[in-house]
Parts: C-alpha cells; structure tokens; sequence
C-alpha cells in the first residue's frame, strides 16, 4: 500500500476517542471507517495520466456538506478515475497541517458517517 503513514497517524491521533473507528486498507491507501463507513484516509493523489502527484488525505463528507467542504481552502472534488465523486472531497498533504481545517473536515464526514445506519 502506498500512503504515507506520518499522515494516518495524524488521523487515528484525531480519532482515538471516537467510537466505532476502524482502519480498513483500500483504494490503495487507508481509510478510517465509523461503524463501518469510510469516515476519511490518506493515499497517493495521481493525475490524469495516473502520475503520482503527492501524498493526500480524502474525506466522505456525504452529498448535503459536500458545497461547505468544496468552500474550505485546499479542497477539491476526489476523482479516482477522472469521475467526479459526489460526497467525496480530497487535498494535499500540507492541509493535514491545519489542524482547524482538518478537524472541520473530519467533522463533516463524522457527522455523514453518523447519519448512515450501522453496517
């Protein structure tokens, strides 16, 4: 799996107290699930021509934040394969840094995660 690990730890050190976290390897990188749905995670970003670009993390805000995490500067729609994936947002390594952007980030996607039925 290519993903930087420096960055999944800033993730599972934000979601240590939060119950119902699990780490799942996919889509080539790591995501963090909340009772069983993908909360957010780190990868390699590509370009369209499937370049490795840089390290990044992905959100699943879900379809009604979507527009409020587009509006956060650095965010930008996830497309894994040149489609535009509607609820799921993405950025580069340096946001992680911003500790206010990524805790509103991981908010929205904690407050979808919450929303959707335990799997």
């Amino acid at each position: 799996m290519a993903y930087d690990e420096g960055l999944a730890q800033i993730f599972r050190d934000d979601l240590v107290e939060v119950d119902g976290v699990a780490e799942k390897k996919m889509f080539g990188g790591l995501c963090f699930t909340l009772n069983g749905h993908m909360l957010c995670g780190v990868h390699q970003m590509k370009d369209e021509a499937k370049t490795v670009i840089g390290d990044g993390a992905m959100f699943r805000v879900g379809p009604d934040n979507y527009e409020q995490a587009l509006s956060v500067d650095g965010i930008r729609e996830l497309s894994f394969t040149g489609r535009r994936m509607k609820g799921l947002v993405e950025c580069d390594a340096e946001l992680l840094e911003d500790d206010a952007r990524r805790e509103h980030l991981v908010a929205l996607a904690k407050g979808f995660a919450q929303s959707l039925p335990p799997k």
